[in-house]
């Protein structure tokens, strides 16, 4: 069997950029130098007293792993295999094949650090200025919606269940640490009713589909779709309590577009306050049947620009996959904040395309 030459490495690097390969796209597209700063502080592990010993990895090395990780929806062993294994990823870290890799110990161990500082929304916040100076300001108004995002279900009895809603440790899982550090104590179960047609061919029948985990409650701009502001919370949290959290007021539109769960008295009256026009869904009035006619129809208009929002969570759980595999409401909100901060990083590729094509 003959090696694998200098040569053929470049010119399987060159077939990959024919075939277009999106990793190469991001990388032209996104200066990850901007994050470098703010990174180095983070990262900033005290060294040994001992000589010698590996030098620590690049920082905006190891944020653009946490990228690749969170992009393919990888777990920590999975990350650092993938990496030694593709081209794409190798090149996307500018790695040779002669450079040391993060192991799964490596990245676990960074990603704890961003918990630890707990600065997610910070790098989430530099790119959204990132974007900003690119010239995609947030416009047009902004929609506001939410999502559950599954994490593994957790096998508890009714006494521990209760025990762990009112905020308490079940006494066997105190005596038993391995057992108490594989126990979420933070996600919750959130009921999910959806409509499916009826095998019998007799309409339509509900579905109650219980998921356990955490939701992400997300403000995108109308004109280019970006997440601009976000919050996780355990997945059963009303996301009617979240809108304040979620508005952006550097949007230049004042419209709101969300569904009936942002419709309260409480949410109305803060839109009224900041100067902003609701487009939230109108619930059916109480002791009708029916909903009015041009309460369905302005509905149904509002539903035109809010279904938007479904494509970030429809590519979010489709291409992307994400799922929690972390324990606890910190890693969670880290994870998710990865994911978002991804996805704007694809939606910014996505534009950038879309002007190469028009210009």
């Amino acid at each position: 069997m003959s090696q694998f030459g200098f040569f053929d490495h470049g010119n399987r690097l060159k077939s990959l950029s024919d075939f277009g390969d999106s990793l190469e796209r991001l990388s032209a597209v996104i200066n990850f130098e901007v994050f470098r700063w703010p990174l180095e502080q983070v990262f900033a592990f005290k060294s040994s007293n001992r000589q010698g010993g590996r030098p620590p990895y690049d920082a905006v090395l190891i944020f653009k792993v946490l990228v690749l990780q969170s992009l393919y929806n990888l777990s920590d062993d999975q990350t650092e295999y993938q990496i030694k294994d593709r081209l794409s990823f190798m090149r996307f870290l500018g790695l040779s094949l002669s450079d040391r890799i993060p192991d799964a110990k490596t990245i676990w161990l960074y990603r704890e650090r961003l918990k630890e500082k707990n600065l997610m929304e910070r790098f989430f916040a530099i790119f959204d200025q990132y974007l900003k100076d690119q010239g995609y300001l947030a416009m047009g108004g902004q929609l506001v919606d939410a999502s559950i995002i599954q994490a593994p279900r957790q096998r508890m009895t009714k006494e521990e269940k209760e025990k762990v809603k009112a905020g308490e440790t079940p006494e066997d899982w105190q005596q038993n640490l391995s057992k108490l550090s594989q126990k979420d104590r933070d996600a919750r179960w959130m009921v999910k009713y959806s409509k499916a047609k009826d095998p019998k061919g007799t309409g339509s029948v509900d579905l109650a589909i219980p998921l356990f985990g955490y939701k992400n409650h997300i403000s995108t701009d109308k004109h280019h779709g970006f997440i601009r502001k976000y919050v996780v919370t355990p997945a059963n949290a009303y996301e009617g309590h979240l809108l304040e959290a979620l508005l952006d007021s550097e949007n230049t539109a004042s419209s709101v577009w969300g569904d009936t769960a942002y419709q309260t008295t409480e949410n109305q009256r803060l839109l009224a306050e900041r100067g902003l026009r609701s487009e939230i869904h109108r619930k059916k009035p109480k002791g009708q049947q029916k909903m009015p006619e041009a309460t369905r129809r302005a509905n149904g208009r509002k539903s035109r620009v809010r279904s938007k929002i479904e494509h970030v969570f429809a590519v979010l759980k489709g291409p992307m996959s994400a799922f929690i595999r972390t324990i606890g409401l910190a890693r969670a909100a880290v994870k998710l904040g990865l994911a978002n901060l991804v996805y704007n990083m694809k939606r910014l590729d996505f534009w950038e395309r879309k002007g190469a094509l028009t210009g």
